[in-house]
């Protein structure tokens, strides 16, 4: 689920995605997205929008916390 799940938000959304934790527990991951641009509102929004497309395209998917951080 994972790899599928990641190969298409960097192709959908143009991030770079991995999966940064929980390596070897089943059944749970945490995962980063990254991207980069002058303006903080658009990554913000393109963000957002790659957590709702998980929520909406993957059900088996359980979004359980995120948060965005702008640098």
């Amino acid at each position: 689920i994972l790899k599928p799940l990641l190969a298409r938000l960097r192709r959908e959304f143009n991030l770079a995605a991995a999966e940064v934790a929980c390596h070897d527990a089943w059944q749970s991951a945490e995962v980063a997205f990254v991207t980069v641009a002058n303006d903080s509102g658009h990554v913000h929004a393109v963000l957002e929008r790659a957590i709702r497309w998980i929520e909406t395209h993957h059900p088996e998917a359980q979004v359980v916390d995120w948060q965005i951080e702008i640098l």
